[in-house]
């Protein structure tokens, strides 16, 4: 078995799914972690988990190990590979329960995934780490000084934002609908759940491939994908193995019957309080006609009516995405914390 020790008494053992005292102790580490570190975070899906182990996203293999401290489960590594776009890069994610933190664990984590990743000729490391808001006060950042430490650099930040159901203006939403509605003239609403309908598949990849052309990337080095309908069918199944139900709004440009413009929110299988607001993407072609305001205002509306106990949405963009946050704002979202992603050239 291939393992790594260091003279303090840890080991990285890579994790056998098909294990399931290891793939147990791995998900109650996962778990007691998000707790500690994301406390209004729901708790972690136990079918989204065993999902994500077994059931990787097409065109991506996944690595994971464990972290033993005198044969004591730890820590927690993955490392994501993609093989068909960004195939110099890897996101890597490292998770050390909070009472054996600087024990050297999450460092000895780390240069187990940096010797993996050279040895399959990967040159980026990329990772993420919580931080407060600017203005909050906080102490000393000791993932910040990690980074620093092995020549990291912070390359992109982004912010969550959270809705509260509750406290949702509906009189202002409505007149923020109503005022987009009448910018987008010559569209029609189209909308379903789970999979998407063979008709738009095709528009549906496109959409998906221009994410990451159009958002704000920062210094992060990152090819944008190249979905086709086949691929966009089979992550729609590695979701759906992993429990996650999904609600989709789009706008249909009415001449040409293409959907140009695509929202989405879904929502994991273990509560029914919390979602998360994804992808919104408009086909420049047909952006100025407010279509990314109506399709997030009717997609939320739409998942409201199915999701009687949703309580909190929350949504990560970029710090610099002004459009994308200005209409997030304007339904409600309001800042949590921000997200540092991290860049480490091998």
């Amino acid at each position: 078995m291939d393992t790594a020790a260091t003279p303090v008494g840890i080991a990285v053992i890579p994790l056998d799914v098909a294990d399931d005292l290891a793939v147990e102790q791995a998900f109650a580490l996962r778990a007691a972690i998000i707790a500690a570190d994301l406390p209004d975070f729901p708790p972690f899906c136990r079918q989204r988990f065993l999902g994500q182990l077994r059931h990787p996203m097409p065109g991506e293999e996944d690595r994971f190990a464990l972290a033993y401290l005198d044969g004591e489960p730890v820590g927690f590594l993955c490392v994501e590979l993609p093989q068909l776009e960004n195939t110099e890069n890897a996101s890597v994610s490292i998770e050390v329960l909070p009472e054996y933190r600087r024990r050297g664990v999450g460092r000895t984590l780390h240069e187990y995934a940096v010797r993996t990743l050279r040895e399959l000729g990967r040159r980026r490391l990329n990772g993420h780490s919580v931080d407060v808001l600017p203005g909050q006060a906080s102490g000393p950042d000791p993932v910040a000084a990690f980074a620093a430490s092995v020549g990291a650099k912070n390359a992109l930040v982004d912010v969550r934002r959270r809705l509260d159901i509750t406290t949702l203006d509906h009189l202002g939403l409505d007149e923020l609908l109503a005022e987009a509605w009448r910018r987008a003239d010559g569209y029609s609403l189209v909308q379903w759940t789970g999979s998407a309908p063979d008709e738009y598949l095709d528009d549906i990849a496109y959409l998906d491939g221009r994410l990451i052309q159009d958002a704000p990337l920062g210094d992060l080095e990152w090819e944008a994908a190249k979905p086709d309908r086949e691929r966009i069918l089979a992550v729609d199944a590695a979701l759906a193995a992993r429990g996650r139900r999904s609600y989709h709004s789009g706008l249909r440009h009415d001449a040409t019957g293409r959907l140009v413009a695509w929202t989405m929110i879904d929502l994991g299988a273990s509560v029914s309080w919390h979602a998360y607001q994804q992808i919104t993407i408009v086909d420049p072609d047909h952006r100025g006609h407010r279509l990314g305001t109506v399709a997030k205002v009717e997609n939320l509306r739409f998942t409201m009516a199915h999701e009687a106990e949703l309580r909190f949405i929350d949504t990560w963009n970029a710090g610099v995405n002004d459009h994308m946050i200005s209409i997030n704002e304007a339904i409600g979202f309001r800042p949590v914390d921000s997200w540092n992603n991290w860049q480490l050239t091998l």
